[in-house]
């Protein structure tokens, strides 16, 4: 198991902090149901700072590949990760409800022991579809496997109800 990167946020933005790093995709737990395999890695960015309101954000970015599982074909379908996200930094509930009302930027409440590779997690798992497939036709659940001799029977048999034509032409 790799060493996990946990931070002190308001102290991170305060020193301006930034980090660059990879996390490889078998320590991202949450994440396994949803995988096909946990090949891979994911790198991430991540750089503290006061915007023009002097409040604190940090700003995230994750890149890489990771492995799905095709809801369709159950196959293997590679998602492209290219996320950028800014996160405001909230000193205690209420400021993080007024926050969501206002909509403006997501936002999480500071903390002085922040799991980095926990918030990598979270986001990668808060921008998958709800339903991961392959583009429309690139599913091989249902093609047929057939030979030159077999083409016609193949082309006849792929209606769904030619097993019942067939076996009214037997009577």
């Amino acid at each position: 198991m790799s060493v996990r990167f946990v931070i002190d946020s308001l102290d991170f933005v305060r020193n301006a902090g930034a980090r660059r790093d990879k996390i490889p995709v078998l320590e991202l737990i949450r994440l396994h149901d949803l995988l096909y395999d946990q090949e891979g890695e994911v790198t991430y960015e991540i750089s503290g700072y006061f915007d023009h309101n002097d409040k604190p954000v940090l700003y995230l970015k994750i890149s890489g590949n990771i492995h799905l599982s095709c809801q369709r074909c159950l196959n293997k379908l590679t998602k492209n990760i290219d996320l950028q996200t800014y996160l405001l930094l909230t000193e205690n509930e209420t400021e993080l409800d007024l926050n969501n009302e206002e909509d403006t930027m997501d936002a999480i409440l500071a903390s002085p022991e922040l799991d980095v590779w926990s918030l990598v997690e979270e986001e990668i798992i808060l921008n998958l579809s709800i339903s991961s497939r392959h583009p429309e036709g690139m599913c091989k659940m249902h093609e047929l496997i057939s030979n030159e001799k077999d083409s016609t029977k193949a082309s006849h048999m792929s209606h769904p109800f030619a097993a019942l034509a067939a076996l009214k032409k037997i009577k």
